[in-house]
């Protein structure tokens, strides 16, 4: 049986051989890139299953290049890891077609359900972005866009 197929993005080397050694153990990296230029050329030529992409890259972020990926190819599966945790900033990711929003200093616990999640088609987000938010009082969201719902969800 063979392996899923994912293109790693992220501009700092360091972080990419860590995301690299955790997602080895299930997938087959089959592409490494450092900006979102590099990531939608490597999408068109590699065809993954999966990527999973920083979003603050240079010249052209993380979402911007899911967007144009999903534009040529809406089967690929998009799993943001990043350092964000602002709300607006995960709902811009989903918005966008991601199934998996993964903080980066959660990615030894989220980052590998994370992808099996969006392999299956579903959403999956940090756990302690899921706490946080699930904590805010109903009357700060930011209405109906708000990411909470989808989290619960999927809960």
């Amino acid at each position: 049986m063979s392996r899923p197929r994912l293109v790693l993005a992220d501009d700092h080397p360091e972080t990419r051989a860590l995301l690299r050694g955790l997602l080895d153990s299930e997938f087959d990296v089959v592409g490494l890139v450092e900006d979102g230029p590099a990531l939608v050329k490597a999408a068109e030529q590699l065809k993954p299953d999966v990527i999973v992409t920083d979003i603050g890259m240079p010249g052209l972020d993380g979402i911007s290049a899911a967007v144009l990926v999903l534009r040529t190819n809406p089967a690929t599966r998009v799993v943001f890891v990043s350092v964000h945790d602002e709300r607006c900033v995960v709902n811009s990711g989903l918005e966008a077609g991601g199934l998996g929003y993964v903080l980066k200093l959660a990615a030894g616990e989220d980052l590998i359900p994370a992808v099996r999640a969006a392999l299956r088609g579903q959403i999956h987000i940090s756990k302690c972005l899921r706490t946080a938010a699930e904590s805010v009082d109903a009357q700060e969201m930011d209405g109906p866009e708000s990411y909470v719902p989808a989290i619960r969800a999927v809960g």
